[in-house]
């Protein structure tokens, strides 16, 4: 993903940061060094600094104090980047960043437009989906029929050519989030199912907000599932 568009010099402090954290440079709990200092580690000015930490404090990793600094709040499992470069890290982020609203608006129009052909189809990908899981497959082809059978549920075609434009972006976070889980313990399959399901039923119930509102809920926790590891306590 990497190879299409050269990093900002935002995403570079920003997976540099990323990289320290890991290791425990930074650890969980540790005040970061102020932004002057990193800005001079880094050679970049305070404003790449400050979009660079805003984005780890979107993704849950940092957290400002007024008047004290930014402070570590987690340290992602280590296994994150061995999956994935950590240089792509910002892609993955920005393409689920992308998927919560678009996906979101076509769950929405899906609710409000579906017809029993579009329920068969999407039972049929759940199915299929449901059964990658039993067998501990990574299912990234049976995540993208699901979703992109809400999608043509819509009755909107721009939905579902956005997403068959982007499957390969989609396919790459989707394969990083699925290996991760695979090393989780099985409740975190369920959980991610029941996501899926939750999307399913409010479409079947014609309930456009609350669709709307699931699948948002279904790709940010898909993205936070990401960076699950160490906590603030």
């Amino acid at each position: 993903m990497s190879e299409t568009r050269r990093p900002s010099l935002a995403d570079q402090v920003y997976d540099q940061l990323l990289a320290k954290i890991l290791e425990e440079e930074y650890p969980v709990h540790s005040r970061l060094p102020a932004e002057e200092v990193l800005a001079q580690t880094f050679g970049v000015s305070r404003p790449i600094v400050r979009a660079a930490l805003s984005r780890l404090r979107d993704d849950g990793i940092v957290q400002s104090r007024r008047g004290s600094g930014s402070y570590v709040m987690r340290r992602p499992d280590r296994q994150l980047i061995s999956f994935v470069p950590l240089e792509s890290v910002s892609d993955v982020q920005r393409c689920y960043e992308f998927r919560i609203d678009v996906e979101g608006a076509a769950a929405a129009w899906a609710a409000r437009r579906r017809d029993d052909e579009d329920l068969a189809a999407m039972d049929r990908a759940y199915r299929e989906l449901e059964r990658t899981y039993q067998q501990n497959a990574l299912g990234v082809d049976a995540d993208q029929k699901l979703h992109l059978s809400i999608a043509r549920a819509s009755k909107n075609p721009l939905f579902a050519s956005v997403l068959e434009s982007l499957s390969e972006q989609i396919a790459y976070g989707v394969k990083l989030s699925r290996s991760l889980t695979l090393l989780d313990t099985p409740v975190r399959q369920e959980v991610v199912l029941a996501e899926h399901r939750a999307v399913l039923e409010a479409i079947r119930l014609k309930q456009p907000e609350v669709a709307q509102a699931t699948m948002r809920h279904h790709i940010t926790a898909a993205k936070d599932r990401m960076f699950v590891g160490t906590h603030d306590t």
